[in-house]
């Protein structure tokens, strides 16, 4: 089922099960879903890389939002933003754990042939491409960035 429609049919459940903060996230996941389809250019559906790369940056804004409420001493603020993050990771790929991403990470390196830093970007741009939802940015770069410069 395409991400669009599990959203549509997860919102009219929610709804007759009366979730409020599960049908928050949901209704934030489809305004962004809609906001990214009407778009000038954008085809007639919504791409499954493009849906990924939305879900991930609803599920780090509320991820953020959370760690600010907190060091604010927001409790209830937090815990609502935590419950969006969580519906929203449902519908995330399963994360890899650092062992498996660095593994990848070396098998990429060792595909693409390279040993030094200058190369880093296209080894990155790579790994971004492949492990799109599985792995942080972030966490590719400094990995990358580690393996490249020896250390």
């Amino acid at each position: 089922m395409e991400l669009q429609q599990r959203i549509d049919a997860d919102i009219r459940s929610a709804m007759l099960a009366r979730e409020k903060d599960k049908l928050n996230a949901l209704r934030a996941i489809k305004s962004a879903i809609l906001l990214e389809l009407t778009k000038e250019g954008a085809g007639a559906g919504l791409d499954e890389a493009v849906g990924m790369k939305i879900l991930q940056k609803l599920h780090k804004q509320r991820q953020e939002s959370a760690a600010i409420y907190s060091q604010q001493g927001r409790a209830d603020l937090a815990a609502e933003e935590e419950a969006q993050a969580s519906v929203i990771e449902a519908y995330l790929p399963k994360r890899m754990s650092n062992a498996e991403l660095e593994e990848a990470v070396v098998a990429l390196v060792a595909e693409l042939g390279v040993n030094d830093m200058k190369a880093m970007g296209r080894v990155i741009g790579e790994a971004n491409k492949r492990l799109a939802g599985k792995a942080d940015g972030a966490q590719i770069a400094a990995l990358v960035k580690r393996l490249l410069s020896g250390g």
